[in-house]
């Protein structure tokens, strides 16, 4: 798929520096991971099924990104549920639509695989950041709860 300049296609082994470098934008705090781990990770994920990472690709660089999770299920006659993650757009091709192309495309992906719905948290309390996941069409309407594993003494 392509919105206007951006290519929007999944991750491929190749990829690797490109994610990092958005997700270190997305978590800028976090540690350089080392370089042969982020590998095994990534190959995990790359085979994981049902698991994709799509890419918006401006020019040669990822510019944007979404993780998709089609998670299989019992309930709903079976249908399947959806887990958008890890958006992130470089700072420098913000504000030209394409985390909103990546979503929209994620959103399109699950419906095809017959999703019955698409979920997403965000911590931020931005004003902008909800009104951007309201504008792709998701609501405010449920309530999330997570717990994060205690850090190592």
């Amino acid at each position: 798929m392509s919105a206007g300049e951006l290519v929007i296609r999944a991750a491929e082994i190749g990829d690797l520096p490109g994610v990092l470098a958005l997700y270190h934008e997305l978590n800028p705090s976090d540690p350089v991971m080392d370089r042969a781990f982020a590998e095994e990770r990534f190959e995990a994920i790359l085979a994981q099924p049902g698991m994709t990472i799509f890419l918006g690709v401006a020019g040669r660089a990822p510019a944007s990104s979404v993780t998709l999770v089609i998670v299989p299920n019992l309930t709903r006659h079976g249908a399947s549920y959806a887990l958008i993650e890890n958006v992130v757009t470089a700072a420098d091709h913000r504000q030209r639509g394409y985390g909103r192309a990546l979503i929209l495309h994620a959103i399109e992906t699950a419906w095809k695989a017959g999703c019955y719905k698409v979920m997403l948290l965000t911590g931020s309390k931005d004003p902008a950041t909800l009104r951007f996941y309201e504008n792709c069409g998701f609501r405010q309407d449920k309530t999330g709860y997570q717990i994060r594993r205690p850090a190592d003494d």
